[in-house]
C-alpha cells in the first residue's frame, strides 16, 4: 500500500501525518526533526511519497532524506495548486495556510469556505467559490494571549490553558481565562458573522492544536476537523509528487 508522510512543522510542534493511499492512518507529534528521528520514520513506515510544510528553521538535512527515499516535495509558492493565490506576493504566505486552503478547495470545491486555525496564532483563511484563496486574518493564539499577560504585566500569573472558562471570573485565573478562551470565542463568532453578512452561502471550518479549549464557546456552528492540514498536505502532494 502507497504510504504517504505529510510533515508540517508549526511554531509550537514538530508533526507528521501517515496516510495510506488517501486514508489518514496516524497522526504523529515529533520530539525533534534529527536525521535519527526521520530515519526512523522512513524505516517504519517505508513511504513512497513525502510532503513538508514548515513555517520554521527546521534540520535541512531530512530534506535530503526524505528526497533520497521517497518522491519529496517541499511546499512553497511554487507549489502547483488547486488555487490562485491573487494577492500582492503570494510568496509571503505562510505554507501551513496554503495546506489548509488546498485542503477548502479539495473537500469543498465551487463553495465559499473559511478556515480558521488555532495554532500560535489564530489565521482566517478564505477561500471563494471560484478557487482563488483570497486571504483573510491574523491575530494571536491562545498561548500567545496568555504568555502576554504574565509578560506585560507585574503581578498577573501565567495561566494554563482550560476550555472551563465561565463568562464571569472568580479568581485571577478564571478571569483571565475568561478574557482570553470567551475573548478568542467572540472574536472568532465576530468574524464568521462579518463574512456571513458578506457571503449568503459558505462553509466555516475550525482546526489546529488549540480546539479543544474552543469548540464549546461559539455561538456559531462551526465544522471542526484537526486533520485538516494534513488532508491538504495530501492532496497537494498528489499533485506535486505524481
Amino acid at each position: 500500500m502507497a504510504t504517504t508522510l505529510c510533515f508540517d512543522f508549526g511554531n509550537t510542534r514538530r508533526k507528521v501525518g501517515v496516510f495510506d493511499k488517501a486514508n489518514l492512518r496516524e497522526a504523529i507529534t515529533l520530539p525533534n526533526d534529527t536525521k535519527e528521528t526521520i530515519e526512523k520514520l522512513i524505516n517504519d513506515f517505508r513511504p513512497t511519497k513525502s510532503i513538508l510544510s514548515s513555517v520554521v528553521n527546521h534540520n535541512p538535512e531530512m530534506e535530503e532524506l526524505l528526497a533520497h527515499h521517497t518522491r519529496f516535495h517541499k511546499l512553497n509558492h511554487q507549489t502547483k495548486l488547486a488555487f490562485s493565490t491573487p494577492v500582492g506576493k503570494p510568496e509571503t504566505i505562510g505554507a501551513d495556510r496554503l495546506a489548509i486552503a488546498a485542503a477548502a478547495v479539495h473537500y469543498y470545491p465551487n463553495q465559499h469556505t473559511l478556515v480558521i486555525a488555532l495554532g500560535s496564532c489564530i489565521t482566517y483563511n478564505f477561500i471563494n467559490a471560484q478557487h482563488a484563496f483570497l486571504g483573510g486574518g491574523i491575530s494571536p493564539g491562545l498561548e500567545m494571549r496568555l504568555k502576554s499577560l504574565q509578560h506585560y504585566t507585574a503581578l498577573l500569573p501565567l495561566v494554563k490553558p482550560d476550555a472551563d472558562a465561565p463568562l464571569i471570573g472568580y479568581d485571577t485565573t478564571t478571569n483571565i481565562l475568561s478574557g482570553v478562551i470567551k475573548g478568542m470565542a467572540f472574536e472568532i463568532d465576530g468574524f464568521v458573522d462579518a463574512y456571513s453578512a458578506r457571503y449568503e452561502n459558505f462553509n466555516v471550518l475550525l482546526t489546529g492544536g488549540d480546539l479543544s479549549y474552543l469548540a464549546t464557546h461559539f455561538k456559531n456552528r462551526i465544522f471542526a476537523d484537526p486533520d485538516l492540514i494534513y488532508k491538504g498536505l495530501y492532496a497537494i502532494s498528489e499533485v506535486n509528487n505524481s
